[in-house]
């Protein structure tokens, strides 16, 4: 102000050490969050040197102190912050006795810096809530990342499921067939004609099973979705397997009934696999298949007269049927047949819950 506004006749005139103590008094803000105490101390000692020795132009404007005060109150612990409140009250005091030593001047200065405290509480206070509020964005965002991730990892296993019970299926049945092909065509030309048509028919409709399958993965457009298979399909599954020479029994009991789609694909995936280890590993000449309707539950049973899978003790096969049924809060068994002869694996999947808004 002193530029603009000439100081009156009776003052002495204003000196570059006025300008250069009070600009000392401010440059300490520059480290205020490194160092809040000792900052607010140069401020202070500053201020009164300033005072004692220097007739600067006009009178001193707190803000600084200010600034410094609620430095301390955002960033120090409680325990310094008390000590340094105390020494602020008394440094106050000091300064106010020395200058007008009136009651209202001394309330007014406490209550300023008081309120410099107060915002600095009130800043830490919103910091933390910001803070927290960030912790569990981020938390939320890993959980979210980790869900997409096993959700991701459950289609992969889902979809290498679909597709090992589609492929194993059809090449076995094409690969029986086409071994029988030669000697039929030796023996009885017209059997031969039947098998090489199992084997187109297989072929066509693993390929349409594929194809709805890849289809779901598409990303540019939306692919059409064929009906999975289900329980009415498992005649015509029946009969194609019938048709690579193996007799294959088939039949149902219980209460039969109508089940949600999900549980009845699993069925014919059950079955589907189970009479295709029949096929690839066995070595059996006769299977059969049952289905038992029970309250709450269905039992699936596949048997046979041979020595069993190859992949018992954990191949995809097996563990593809036990993931299935676990799926459905059902459990797989598999081992020894009847009496110890052929091979069995019992499934028994829980349909009460899924039955509710049937």
């Amino acid at each position: 102000m002193p530029f603009v506004v000439p100081r009156s006749p009776d003052l002495p005139p204003v000196s570059w050490l006025s300008y250069a103590m009070t600009t000392a008094g401010v440059l300490p803000l520059i480290w205020r969050r490194r160092a809040p105490v000792a900052v607010l101390a140069a401020i202070l000692a500053v201020g009164g040197i300033y005072k004692v020795t220097v007739d600067g132009p006009g009178q001193p404007l707190p803000y600084a102190g200010l600034i410094a005060f609620y430095t301390v109150a955002l960033q120090c612990t409680l325990r310094v912050r008390a000590a340094v409140g105390l020494a602020t009250v008394m440094v106050v005091a000091a300064s106010v006795g020395w200058e007008t030593g009136t009651a209202r001047e001394l309330l007014f200065t406490l209550f300023v810096s008081a309120a410099a405290y107060a915002l600095g509480r009130l800043q830490h206070a919103r910091q933390a809530h910001t803070e927290a509020a960030l912790a569990r964005a981020a938390e939320l965002e890993r959980a979210n990342r980790i869900e997409a991730e096993q959700a991701a990892a459950r289609e992969r296993a889902r979809i290498a499921r679909e597709m090992h019970d589609v492929l194993s299926h059809a090449v076995s049945i094409m690969i029986v067939q086409a071994e029988a092909g030669p000697v039929a065509v030796r023996r009885a030309p017209e059997r031969a004609e039947a098998a090489f048509e199992a084997i187109a028919e297989t072929g066509r409709d693993a390929m349409a099973q594929l194809r709805a399958m890849l289809g779901v993965l598409r990303t540019e457009e939306a692919a059409p979705r064929s009906p999975q298979p289900g329980i009415s399909g498992l005649a015509e599954l029946v009969d194609r397997v019938r048709a690579s020479g193996l007799r294959v029994g088939y039949g149902r009991s219980g209460a039969v009934r109508e089940l949600p789609a999900a549980l009845e694909a699993t069925v014919y995936r059950v079955v589907q696999e189970a009479l295709t280890n029949v096929v690839k590993h066995a070595g059996a000449s006769a299977a059969d298949v049952t289905l038992v309707y029970g309250p709450g539950t269905l039992t699936v049973t596949v048997t046979d007269d041979g020595r069993g899978p190859g992949d018992a003790s954990g191949g995809h096969g097996l563990i593809g049927i036990r993931e299935r049924a676990a799926a459905h809060g059902g459990t797989a068994e598999s081992g020894p047949g009847p009496d110890g002869a052929g091979y069995a694996v019992r499934v028994s999947l829980v349909t009460s819950r899924l039955e509710v808004g049937n």
